[in-house]
C-alpha cells in the first residue's frame, strides 16, 4: 500500500492538460482559460457620472451659487457641447461627463428655479465622477489558468471579448463491473443488487465539468470487460468501479497481462478505499476505484476530481481542505488515513457513528469528510480537524 499523497502524485504523473478550444462567452462559465484574455477598450471608456444630478465646473461651487441649466446628458447619450463656468448640464448615472465639467452636484443638493439651479448650504463634498479607465484599461488581462466564475464572465463581456480559448472538457468513460449488478428500474434477482456507483460518480464528475460516458455494466469475464473497454476510445480518462480487489472475480486488479494495462500503483493506505489502482491502458489514463458505493464516491472526491482539474488546465493539487472543531470526541485511528462522513455547520463538525463503506444513506446526509491521519490519537470534542467539503 502507498499513502494517499503518493497515489495522488502518481495519478497526476499520468495526466496532461487537454488542448484548447474556442467557446462563446455564453458557454464559458466553469471553463479554464488556456490563454490570457485581453481587454480591447477602457472601462469605463469615458469619464462617467456616478450619480443623478448636475454636471458643473467646480470653480464656482459654493453654498447658494446659481447655475444655468443648458442641456441634458443620459446614459448612452452625451451632451454634445462645451460647458462653461456658471453653467450646468442635467446628468444621469452612467452618462458621459460633458467637456468642461469636473464635478457632479447630486440632485438632492440643489433647488430648481426655472432654468437655474441653486446649490444648498450643506453640499456633498464628492465629485461623483468615475474616471475613464477607472475599472481597467485596454490591454488588461485575465490570465491563463483562471477558472471562469460568473463574475469573470461579466468582466470578459465588459472587456469586449465575445469568445475565449479554454481547455477542452474532459471526456470520462465510466465503467462498472460485477455479475451481481443490475441497472435501476429493472427487477433484480435475490442475489443481485442495483448499480448505484456509476450514477453517483457520473453526477459528481459532471458537476465538476466533465463529459461522462456511462458505459454498460461489464460482467466478471475478461471478454466482457474487453468489449466494454472498447467503448472508451476517444476518452481522456477511464474510471472503473469494482473489480479492483484481489479475488478471483476482481478482473480490473488482475488484467495487466491480459489487457495491457501499465499499472502505476495498486492499493492505497486509506479507508474507505484501499482496493484502488491507476495506470495507462491503450494510451488512456485509467483509475480503478473500489466497488463499495461509499468507497467509490470518497475516492472520486479525493482522486478523480483533482484529476479532472488537471485535465481542465488547473494546477495539480489535492482536494481543498479546511478546518473545523469536533462536536464529539473521536477514538484513535488505525494505520490508514481515514475519511469519515460528517456534518459541518457553523464551524463545528459532527462525525456520524456509522462509517461502514456500504452505507450510502450516511453519505447522503453528509456534507464533509473528516480526515484522520494514520495512527492519529484519540481527540476530544473541541479539537481541530481537517475537513474536505462534499
Amino acid at each position: 500500500m502507498i499513502p494517499v499523497s503518493e497515489a495522488l502524485d502518481r495519478i497526476f504523473a499520468l495526466l496532461q492538460p487537454l488542448a484548447a478550444e474556442p467557446v462563446a462567452l455564453r458557454n464559458a462559465c466553469g471553463r479554464v482559460l488556456a490563454e490570457d484574455a485581453v481587454a480591447t477598450r477602457d472601462q469605463p471608456p469615458f469619464a462617467a457620472s456616478a450619480m443623478d444630478g448636475y454636471a458643473v465646473a467646480s470653480d464656482r461651487i459654493a453654498p447658494g451659487a446659481r447655475f444655468t441649466v443648458i442641456g441634458e446628458a443620459a446614459a448612452g447619450q452625451r451632451y454634445p457641447g462645451q460647458l462653461f463656468s456658471g453653467q450646468a448640464v442635467r446628468i444621469f448615472t452612467g452618462a458621459p461627463v460633458p467637456a468642461g465639467a469636473d464635478r457632479i452636484v447630486i440632485q438632492e443638493d440643489v433647488t430648481v428655479d426655472g432654468n437655474d439651479i441653486i446649490l444648498s448650504e450643506n453640499l456633498d463634498a464628492g465629485t461623483h465622477i468615475r474616471p475613464a479607465g477607472g475599472d481597467f484599461r485596454a490591454g488588461a488581462r485575465l490570465p491563463a489558468g483562471t477558472r471562469l466564475s460568473p463574475a469573470d464572465v461579466a468582466l470578459l463581456a465588459a472587456m469586449n471579448i465575445p469568445s475565449v480559448r479554454v481547455h477542452r472538457r474532459p471526456i470520462v468513460g465510466l465503467l462498472t463491473t460485477g455479475d451481481e449488478l443490475v441497472m435501476p428500474g429493472t427487477s433484480p434477482s435475490e442475489d443481485q443488487i442495483l448499480s448505484s456507483n456509476g450514477y453517483g460518480l457520473a453526477a459528481l464528475l459532471e458537476r465538476e465539468g466533465a463529459l461522462v460516458r456511462l458505459l454498460p455494466i461489464a460482467r466478471d469475464r475478461i471478454g466482457a470487460l474487453q468489449t466494454v473497454l472498447a467503448l472508451t476510445a476517444g476518452c481522456d480518462l477511464v474510471v472503473t468501479t469494482g473489480g479492483a480487489s484481489v479475488g478471483d472475480h476482481d478482473l480490473i486488479g488482475n488484467m495487466a497481462a491480459d489487457l495491457g494495462l501499465s499499472r502505476s500503483f495498486y492499493t492505497v493506505a486509506m479507508r474507505p478505499g484501499k482496493p484502488m489502482m491507476a495506470g495507462i491502458l491503450a494510451g488512456i489514463p485509467l483509475i480503478g476505484l473500489p466497488g463499495n458505493p461509499v468507497s467509490s464516491m470518497v475516492c472520486g472526491t479525493i482522486f478523480i476530481l483533482p484529476s479532472l482539474r488537471v485535465l481542465m488546465g488547473l494546477p495539480a493539487q489535492p482536494a481543498p481542505r479546511s478546518t473545523a472543531r469536533l462536536a464529539v470526541a473521536l477514538t484513535a485511528n488505525g494505520p490508514r488515513e481515514h475519511y469519515m462522513r460528517a456534518w459541518l455547520e457553523a464551524g463545528e463538525v459532527t462525525v456520524f457513528d456509522r462509517q461502514d463503506s456500504s452505507l450510502q444513506s450516511v453519505l447522503s446526509r453528509s456534507n464533509a469528510l473528516v480526515v484522520r491521519p494514520p495512527n492519529a490519537p484519540m481527540m476530544d470534542a473541541g479539537a481541530t480537524v481537517d475537513v474536505v467539503l462534499l
